[in-house]
């Protein structure tokens, strides 16, 4: 099990686009488990939907993207690595998460070659389905900068 501090030594992310709390289960490269507690303190619901909150599909998917990374990364090779989504395909979106939901994210590694991964992502809350996405990932140098 990984906390938001072992996190944090695995990704780059911070506030406000850390978007995993905890991973509950973790097989180095091939799949994880984790976390996403979904609060009305959260930046996006401001504007997402004033009066109607819901948390933005893209963000969604950034968690089961960031849980993928947290999978790959955690391979000893990989590690000082950067992960990049490199590509999304069979995305959809099928329950709304609203603030008070724990999203429980799985992540499964499919395929991995060279510096690339492909991942089937699936984010649920209480047992529904909320969102599915098979992730493609980029393995990078994480002490080059990155193209803005």
């Amino acid at each position: 099990m990984l906390d938001a501090d072992a996190i944090c030594k695995v990704l780059p992310h911070r506030y406000p686009f850390l978007l995993v709390d905890r991973v509950i289960e973790l097989a180095p490269g091939q799949r994880a488990v984790g976390l996403k507690n979904v609060t009305i303190n959260e930046p996006f619901f401001a504007g997402h939907f004033p009066g109607r909150p819901v948390m933005p599909g893209v963000l969604i998917v950034e968690a089961m993207a960031q849980l993928g990374a947290i999978a790959l990364l955690a391979v000893p090779e990989n590690r000082g690595k950067l992960g990049l989504l490199a590509g999304l395909d069979r995305v959809r979106f099928r329950r709304m998460v609203k603030p008070g939901d724990s999203l429980r994210l799985q992540i499964e590694v499919l395929q991995r070659r060279g510096s690339m991964g492909r991942a089937a992502g699936t984010a649920e809350v209480d047992g529904q389905v909320a969102a599915t996405a098979e992730i493609l990932f980029a393995l990078v140098d994480g002490s080059q900068e990155t193209p803005s």
